[in-house]
């Protein structure tokens, strides 16, 4: 029988590039996408495309229970991958960014996971793969949203690895630097939706930045991967005997756990800071 992996935030980047990588080495993919239109755009390329939104509790039960009825009710590998951003100055974001953002981007995986864990103990094995973030190591300027779930992921991921180190179930992070995708553009609507930037204090920091970065197309990040960078690592968390507890994607990555480790708070701050 195919192993079988649930992936979610299928409809493109990370989610989308991981589910043909994986199918593409054999395993039965649930191509799991927020929106009906885009589920079956994937299932007309072949793909089980149950509707999953991590806001959305009852779509995380009909979801997995879909998968659950056509796979015999096991399950060996869960990717939480779908997630949002919401670009602003801390200081300019309202309680209700902020809770609709940790509903999408924290709340909804450790559901998800929580409703799979069951199903890997009955079967006596299972691989839960968090996609965290390069921003999950380190603030940056403008991404207070993002990064304060991401921050949050990493401690939930962390703990439940070691809660299940008894267990034959493994819990692996994934942390991704810059990677293609079109998180930029989807991040325009929540902006426009929640930031008055307009009225705020750092005007004219806007002016001068974000609003450059989120309404002009600059081309490729430096250091810029595709999203196949990050299958790959995938994969390797999914296939080796014994995973690591974190898998780093691109040089900033990289560079950035490291310099965490080494540099003082105010020194990182400052590096930071100046881009």
């Amino acid at each position: 029988m195919k192993r079988s992996i649930l992936i979610t935030g299928c409809s493109s980047g990370i989610g989308y590039d991981a589910a043909h990588g994986m199918r593409a080495a054999g395993w039965r993919v649930f191509a799991a996408c927020r929106r009906e239109e885009d589920c079956a755009r994937l299932k007309a390329e072949g793909f089980e495309s149950p509707r999953i939104d991590y806001s959305d509790e009852a779509s995380l039960e009909t979801g997995l229970a879909e998968v659950l009825a056509a796979t015999g009710g096991t399950l060996d590998a869960l990717f939480n991958n779908g997630a949002y951003a919401c670009p602003g100055a801390a200081e300019d974001l309202p309680r209700g960014a902020l809770r609709e953002i940790f509903e999408a981007n924290v709340f909804g995986w450790h559901d998800l996971t929580r409703r799979v864990i069951p199903v890997m103990r009955a079967q006596g094995h299972g691989r839960i793969v968090n996609c965290s973030s390069v921003l999950g190591l380190v603030a940056a300027p403008w991404r207070a949203a993002y990064v304060s779930t991401k921050y949050a992921l990493e401690g939930l991921t962390d703990t439940l690895r070691i809660e299940m180190r008894d267990t034959p179930i493994k819990v692996i992070l994934i942390e991704p630097g810059p990677v293609t995708s079109k998180i930029r553009m989807k991040s325009i609507a929540h902006f426009e939706r929640w930031i008055d930037w307009q009225n705020s204090p750092r005007r004219a920091q806007y002016e001068a930045s974000l609003l450059k970065r989120l309404y002009e197309s600059r081309g490729p990040d430096k250091f810029e991967l595709p999203p196949s960078a990050v299958t790959a690592k995938l994969l390797r968390a999914l296939t080796a005997a014994n995973p690591a507890p974190r898998y780093y994607v691109t040089t900033p990555t990289y560079l950035m756990g490291a310099l965490r480790r080494l540099l003082p708070s105010r020194t990182l701050d400052w590096l930071i800071a100046k881009g």
